[in-house]
């Protein structure tokens, strides 16, 4: 069994993975299985594998090519984060920094776009039908049953007031309908019915979403399933199974036969919650801890005890490929969306994100361990030098290490001058910086390494174990699925728009 061995140079995470340098030729896959363990580092990956050469992981690292300079898209949010994977594209081209944003020319939920433009676009549990349900209020697997129209935001499109799908949110395509457009089927299964986005602007991308609502109550409590380590796992393992139907020729329910998907897979929820949530919730052993012990990234009890539930689902799901006659002709790619700040707890400094509601001509913001604001379009211009100079008066206080400028942004994004979407500011903040009123004592969303550094490893059973030192970005996760599949790359709209290139190294 190879291992992942873990080195620190110039404050960047390097790895070598044991084994040979070289790889197979490899022909093209039939079916490529994504999977995202939210949350999860380079690091927690090598540490996982050196810890435990048994492992799924380790036996995913065994036929794999490991990036360990990997970086998730910044912002470092969960809703950019799988953008990037599944369009090749950043903020500049997707145009979503958050699942919790601003657009300058969209209205508020049921105004008729009545008044002026400017409205939060928040895609998450907000808009189920019924968040305190696992279902989301709904039927999983029909988005339309569980997201309410009322809640969504409203733009004018020739004349009309219209209400703003998650899908009709992003810019530009993804594999999903780029697969479909060849004739293949698609499947995905993630935290909210607001993934629907990933039906991409033609809104046909995905035939199978099943979608469960991960902020749901936990029976017989008033918890969110965030709130405890062991509802988190049993909200991943329902979509584990799932993903297990689909691999069996059925649909993610297990209703009925359906071709095993071309392009598929799902997010895991566990290790995230791990990494935030401090102490044990409903259900669980008295005395867990979550996050880390030290800057090593040695897991606390509760969170080693999510690491060792993703590995055994990942088995799960190498089994039952295995088992259906589909290992051989799979490609599996494990790709982060996005890291977890801060690793080392010594360094966790929560702090009150309410300042930034009073920067000069202020309209929104999002703060998790970053912050992005948004000035009120009709004022924008005469509170641009008014907002900067109180963002930096203020950067001792909110633990701001960088201010992100309009034009620095522009070079960055778009020109938030001419731009509906790019902030006015984003302001980055010191390692260990998370804004919080509760309990939680991590979050992602910023630009930190820890935020950004996360696992990245391609495997297939024709593959020998590589590391590839290279930094590399998510985004170069799109064009990879769709050169495993045998498509045309630039067919994807961000990856002509940006220029992403294929992962290095990888055999295909």
């Amino acid at each position: 069994m190879k291992t992942l061995s873990l080195t620190l140079a110039a404050g960047t995470l390097t790895a070598a993975l044991a084994g040979a340098l070289s790889s197979a030729i490899a022909a093209p896959y039939k079916h490529v299985l994504l999977i995202s363990v939210d949350g999860l580092h380079a690091l927690d990956l090598a540490n996982y594998v050196a810890a435990n050469p048994k492992s799924s992981l380790a036996a995913l690292a065994d036929t794999g090519i490991f990036y360990p300079n990997a970086l998730a898209s910044a912002p470092s949010d969960s809703f950019p984060g799988l953008v990037a994977q599944v369009t090749g594209g950043t903020p500049k081209s997707t145009g979503v920094f958050y699942d919790d944003s601003y657009d300058r020319t969209y209205f508020a939920p049921a105004s008729d776009c009545k008044g002026e433009p400017g409205a939060e676009v928040a895609f998450a549990e907000n808009i189920d039908v019924d968040s305190t349900r696992l279902d989301g209020g709904g039927k999983p697997g029909d988005y339309r049953s569980q997201i309410d129209p009322a809640k969504l935001p409203m733009t004018l499109i020739n004349g009309k007031c219209s209400v703003v799908y998650p899908h009709d949110f992003v810019r530009v395509n993804n594999v999903f309908e780029i697969v479909k457009a060849h004739g293949g089927r698609t499947a995905w299964s993630d935290k909210h019915p607001a993934y629907e986005w990933l039906n991409g602007p033609s809104g046909k991308g995905v035939d199978d979403l099943y979608a469960l609502e991960q902020d749901s109550l936990i029976p017989g409590t008033k918890v969110k399933t965030t709130g405890s380590f062991k509802a988190e796992r049993d909200f991943d393992e329902a979509r584990v199974q799932a993903v297990i139907n689909e691999i069996k020729g059925l649909d993610s329910t297990g209703s009925h036969p359906a071709a095993v998907p071309t392009l598929f897979g799902m997010n895991f929820q566990a290790v995230s919650v791990g990494q935030k949530l401090p102490k044990a919730g409903p259900g669980d052993e008295a005395g867990l801890v979550g996050g880390y012990l030290d800057a090593s990234g040695t897991p606390g009890n509760g969170l080693a005890g999510q690491l060792a539930y993703v590995d055994g689902a990942v088995g799960e799901l190498m089994a039952a490929l295995k088992d259906n006659k589909l290992a051989n002709s799979t490609l599996i790619i494990l790709a982060s969306k996005h890291g977890q700040s801060p690793i080392d707890p010594a360094s966790f400094q929560p702090l009150d994100d309410d300042p930034y509601t009073k920067t000069p001509g202020y309209a929104f913001h999002i703060a998790d361990d970053a912050a992005l604001i948004w000035l009120k379009p009709q004022d924008r211009v005469r509170n641009l030098a008014a907002a900067q100079d109180y963002l930096e008066k203020s950067s001792k206080a909110e633990g701001i290490a960088q201010i992100q400028p309009p034009n620095a942004l522009a070079l960055a994004y778009q020109d938030p001058a001419t731009d509906s979407r790019t902030p006015d500011f984003i302001a980055t903040v010191n390692p260990g910086v998370v804004y919080t009123s509760g309990s939680k004592i991590a979050e992602h969303g910023g630009a930190n390494v820890n935020d950004r550094n996360v696992a990245l490893l391609i495997s297939g059973p024709s593959l020998k174990p590589r590391s590839v030192p290279a930094l590399v970005q998510t985004t170069q996760v799109a064009p990879t699925i769709l050169r495993a599949l045998g498509y045309d790359a630039n067919e994807l709209q961000a990856v002509k728009l940006e220029g992403t290139q294929e992962l290095p190294a990888a055999p295909f």
